[in-house]
C-alpha cells in the first residue's frame, strides 16, 4: 500500500484537515482594519496562512508599525475566537486518518497554530487518539524552517526518507524540502496548486477523497 512507504506522516492543520482558510483570511483582514493598516486582499491574507502568527501578520500588513504587532495579534485572536466554532473538518478526514492508523502509520501535526489553539482543536471527540504527536510554531520555529519536522522525526526515530509532509501551502512544502522529506500538496486550501510545482511534491490532491486514495490505494 502506498502509505507503507512512510512510517510518519505530518499533516498541516488549517486548510489541510480543517476547512478554515476563508475564516482565517477574514480574521486577518479584520485585525489589520482594526489597527488602521491597509487591508490585504484575499490572496495576500490567505498566502500567510501556515506561518507563525506574528510573522504572518507582519507579512500581511507591512504598513503596520512593529510596535503595534501585539495589538494586531490580539485583534486577530479576538476575531478568530468569535468564529472558531464555525470551523469544521473537511469531509472524509476522519475516515482517512482512521484508515492510516489501521496501517500503523505514525500520524502527527506540524502547524503554524499556537500550542493552545491546537490543543483546543484536538479535544474534538472525533480526533481523540488519532494523532501520535504534534509541533506548533510557537514552541519550535515557524514554517518553512524545518525544526518542526526535525523534532517529530527525532521523537519517533524516523528517517527523512520515511517521512511525508502533507499541506496546503508552499510554506508546508518548502519546510519538507528543508527537512529533506517528501511532500504531498492539497489544492483545496490556501495556496493555488500551480505554485507547488517548483517544490516537487509527489502528488497534489484536489480533495480529501483524492488524498485518501493516493495514501491508501485499493
Amino acid at each position: 500500500m502506498q502509505a507503507r512507504k512512510f512510517d510518519l506522516i505530518a499533516f498541516d492543520w488549517d486548510g489541510t484537515l480543517f476547512d478554515s482558510t476563508a475564516i482565517i483570511t477574514r480574521c486577518i483582514q479584520a485585525a489589520v482594519r482594526d489597527v488602521g493598516g491597509t487591508v490585504p486582499t484575499d490572496a495576500a491574507a490567505s498566502f500567510v496562512i501556515g506561518m507563525a502568527l506574528t510573522q504572518a501578520l507582519a507579512h500581511a500588513a507591512p504598513d503596520v508599525p512593529q510596535e503595534r504587532y501585539p495589538e494586531l495579534g490580539a485583534r486577530y485572536r479576538h476575531h478568530y475566537m468569535a468564529h472558531q466554532h464555525d470551523i469544521v473538518l473537511f469531509q472524509g478526514v476522519v475516515p482517512m486518518l482512521r484508515a492510516l492508523k489501521e496501517q500503523q502509520v505514525t500520524l502527527t501535526v506540524a502547524t503554524g497554530k499556537s500550542r493552545r489553539g491546537l490543543d483546543e482543536a484536538l479535544r474534538t471527540v472525533e480526533l481523540q487518539g488519532l494523532f501520535d504527536g504534534s509541533r506548533t510554531a510557537d514552541e519550535t520555529a515557524g514554517k518553512p524552517h524545518p525544526r518542526m519536522l526535525h523534532e517529530l522525526m527525532h521523537e519517533f526515530g524516523v528517517a527523512p526518507e520515511r517521512t511525508l509532509m502533507v499541506g496546503d501551502t508552499t510554506h508546508d512544502l518548502q519546510m519538507a524540502v528543508n527537512a529533506r522529506c517528501a511532500s504531498v500538496g492539497v489544492s483545496y486550501g490556501a495556496h493555488p496548486f500551480g505554485e507547488f510545482a517548483s517544490l516537487n511534491p509527489l502528488f497534489v490532491a484536489h480533495s480529501v477523497a483524492e488524498l485518501h486514495s493516493w495514501l491508501l490505494p485499493a
